[in-house]
């Protein structure tokens, strides 16, 4: 005889859960929060890859094919900053719908479909340090390229003036640096790939070495301290100061406006001054009275009637 086991049989039966045919729930939120892709994991990344999730409405003309609809849509997207997936679209790839089914809401034509697609976005942030080539110098700014592609202006209060300075350009009409010097310069320029850096406007060099700033190649660090969206395009504002998010780099312009100056107060008078003042202005005032009194008023003399048509007839005749 077998022993009895301890712990008799469970009568319950266990679900067996059936995973290749569980479908999404149909109370799915519309639009899902960005998750980073696991090639582009971490903030420090200028570049990432992230899957997003977002509804669309596709034109009827599509409706033969709402994939080719979809991925037209989100071709227009590249190049533009999203704020929902907080960078610039650079590519889209893995595009799927979420649901077997479109919606057609009303009287409207248009497809609603849900989709999740995977994005390569450019997504600089403050704090971060990065590249870029210069392509102008001027007295108040540096304007650069990252990538060839996306601008950076360095304001001048952002630039140390105890150790950089600007120098500027030779004039047109110089006779030691003219035309054939400038398009020597744009030569080497075009043979070193930066034809654009500093043409003829001047440049920013070292005021210990006379160093150009950036370098012969004229790529140039810097640290992002300001992002800028206009129409949907972003710009970058960048600081080569050692700590840029001082307070002593902020242009006097936009900060807080100077005390006013201090006027000089003028001591008021007595009680007694004021009365004498009054007593004054009132004796002006009677003389001038008096003087207009003594003064005879010359009146006009008035003009003679001029006499009515029935006298100058009579007196016609009478001539």
């Amino acid at each position: 005889m077998a022993p009895s086991s301890p712990h008799p049989p469970s009568k319950r039966k266990h679900k067996t859960g059936d995973t290749k045919n569980a479908q999404p729930s149909k109370k799915h939120k519309k639009t899902e929060a960005v998750k980073p892709n696991d090639k582009g994991k971490g903030r420090d990344r200028e570049f990432q890859l992230v899957t997003s999730s977002m509804v669309v409405s596709v034109p009827p003309v599509f409706a033969g094919n709402p994939r080719a609809g979809v991925e037209e849509m989100l071709d227009s997207l590249i190049m533009r900053y999203i704020p929902a997936l907080q960078g610039v679209v650079l590519s889209h790839s893995n595009l799927a719908f979420t649901s077997e089914t479109g919606n057609i809401k009303g009287d409207c034509p248009y497809i609603v479909c849900d989709i999740r697609f995977d994005a390569t976005i450019w997504n600089p942030h403050i704090g971060m340090k990065l590249k870029g080539r210069i392509n102008l110098s001027s007295p108040d700014h540096i304007s650069l390229l990252v990538h060839r592609t996306f601008n950076v202006s360095i304001p001048r209060h952002h630039i140390p003036s105890d150790e950089w300075e600007f120098e500027y350009g030779p004039a047109e009409n110089d006779p030691e640096f003219g035309e054939q010097a400038e398009a020597e310069e744009g030569e080497e320029g075009q043979a070193e790939g930066d034809s654009d850096q500093d043409s003829g406007s001047g440049r920013w060099v070292s005021r210990s070495t006379g160093e150009r700033l950036g370098g012969p190649d004229g790529k140039l660090e810097f640290t992002v301290i300001g992002l800028t969206v206009a129409n949907e395009m972003l710009s970058l504002v960048g600081s080569i100061q050692e700590d840029p998010f001082s307070p002593a780099h902020v242009p006097f312009a936009s900060a807080l406006s100077p005390p006013p100056a201090e006027t000089e107060e003028r001591p008021q008078p007595a009680d007694e001054d004021m009365e004498d003042l009054d007593s004054e202005e009132e004796e002006d005032t009677f003389r001038l009275l008096k003087r207009k009194a003594a003064t005879p008023v010359e009146e006009d003399e008035p003009e003679p009637p001029k006499p009515s048509k029935k006298k100058r007839k009579a007196k016609k005749d009478k001539d």
